[in-house]
């Protein structure tokens, strides 16, 4: 009765009129075609893995490019670079998640916890590896802004990152954590 009545609230969903759903074959298609198959019991596709963590690279680079920006323009050591990239980095992706769910129309208690929920491990996996590169490439750190050493390490760093934060994001949204958290607060 419950799946009957799910498969309602598809059929009704806005934008979706005209969509058969005789079956959990049928409901299947409607996700994928709504863009979120992956989500949910059975683990999660690399292409939805892939999109979540470009999400939380992005708020990720934007943090950690910014850290490390401010900490080479103040000639801060590199251990209080790090800090303030990690720093930038947890509190630019939180924000693009934040934004995301408070549009969905959730308070920002609310959006808080999903977005710790949805980022916490994600952010941390990549900040990890993208300061560990950064610190292990000979004279990345004490590379100038206008070094080219300094770009194309933290170019790399962010592209290892990502690459390596993928399969971890699939495994959690799989197990209906991570970004598995913020599919059940979009809007359709």
């Amino acid at each position: 009765m419950a799946h009957q009545a799910q498969h309602e609230h598809h059929h009704q969903h806005a934008g979706h009129e005209g969509h058969e759903h005789a079956g959990h074959a049928s409901h299947a298609a409607h996700a994928a075609h709504a863009g979120h198959a992956g989500h949910g019991v059975g683990g999660a596709s690399w292409r939805t893995a892939a999109q979540a963590t470009l999400h939380c690279l992005t708020g990720c680079a934007i943090g950690e490019v910014l850290g490390m920006v401010l900490g080479t323009a103040f000639g801060l050591h590199n251990g209080a670079t790090v800090v303030l990239s990690v720093l930038l980095a947890f509190v630019f992706g939180y924000a693009l998640t934040m934004r995301g769910v408070l549009k969905a129309g959730l308070d920002v208690g609310a959006a808080v916890k999903v977005a710790l929920a949805a980022d916490t491990v994600s952010i941390l996996v990549m900040e990890l590896i993208d300061n560990g590169v950064m610190m292990a490439v000979p004279g990345a750190m004490d590379a100038g802004l206008g070094d080219l050493l300094f770009w194309v390490a933290l170019a790399g760093s962010l592209v290892l990152a990502f690459a390596l934060t993928v399969p971890v994001n699939k495994w959690m949204i799989g197990r209906g954590r991570g970004h598995a958290v913020v599919h059940a607060h979009h809007q359709h």
